[in-house]
């Protein structure tokens, strides 16, 4: 239950801040680009470029744009380097934070983080304070319109998923982190294209937060998720969703 609250909360927030496209285009190249580089810059031989080609497409980035980022690193004429590092920390109430980025100056991204945390309530953690809190998971994405909670099921048992949550958002399949590709390429045999395909963090437990809380925890986690580097933001905290509706509206 714990996961399943965190993501509709992370549902919510992300839906109050679709209108920051740009934003999310350019953390969506950066992530095309280090897949290429760090695999076959070949979407059909490279599973994770083809999970952050597919993240690209679904966010409406237009397609040539995505071919050409690809285009850049098979010719060698993209120049950037990021690191993927992985940053932990707690915010107000003890809520526990992984915050995953791609940064191209380390020493910058942590000192800004970790000034975010200070300024509201937190603080950024060593490494590996918080991560024992959190189980890492492959999560399949699918809209409800992929079919009801027992096609899907169905569907997930034959692809070798470990569990299924279907609600009235959609469909989250779940897998062991070394099976998330296969299990992807299963379902997408039997229920067309997913939504997204990536690993996750998911809290064994969650915090549970009243709105007076909710609403510092909410103002750290938007900002870290607002940073150029930042790429994904997991917490551990649960929210009651008429409160996170006030909050995000």
């Amino acid at each position: 239950m714990a996961g399943h609250s965190h993501a509709k909360n992370i549902a919510h927030r992300k839906a109050a801040q679709s209108a920051k496209r740009a934003q999310a285009w350019g953390k969506l190249i950066r992530e095309v680009t280090v897949s290429a580089k760090q695999g076959m810059p070949d979407p059909a031989h490279n599973p994770r470029l083809r999970a952050a080609v597919k993240a690209a497409l679904v966010n409406n980035m237009p397609r040539d744009t995505v071919e050409r980022a690809i285009k850049r690193v098979a010719q060698g004429t993209d120049t950037e380097n990021y690191d993927e590092v992985r940053y932990e920390g707690y915010g107000p109430n003890g809520v526990a934070i992984i915050v995953e980025a791609l940064t191209d100056n380390r020493n910058r991204t942590a000192s800004d983080l970790r000034s975010m945390f200070s300024k509201n309530g937190g603080a950024l953690g060593e490494s590996n304070s918080v991560a024992f809190q959190f189980e890492r998971e492959g999560v399949v994405r699918y809209p409800p319109s992929a079919g009801d909670a027992d096609t899907v099921l169905e569907a997930a048992i034959e692809a070798g998923a470990s569990d299924v949550e279907s609600d009235e958002d959609g469909h989250a399949i779940r897998t062991a982190v070394e099976d998330l590709f296969t299990v992807r390429d299963a379902l997408e045999a039997k229920l067309g294209p997913a939504e997204s395909a990536k690993l996750e963090w998911r809290p064994n437990a969650s915090v549970p937060l009243d709105e007076d809380s909710a609403r510092g925890v909410l103002k750290l986690v938007d900002a870290l998720d607002e940073h150029d580097d930042v790429q994904n933001v997991y917490a551990n905290f649960d929210v009651p969703d008429d409160v996170l509706d006030r909050l995000t509206a």
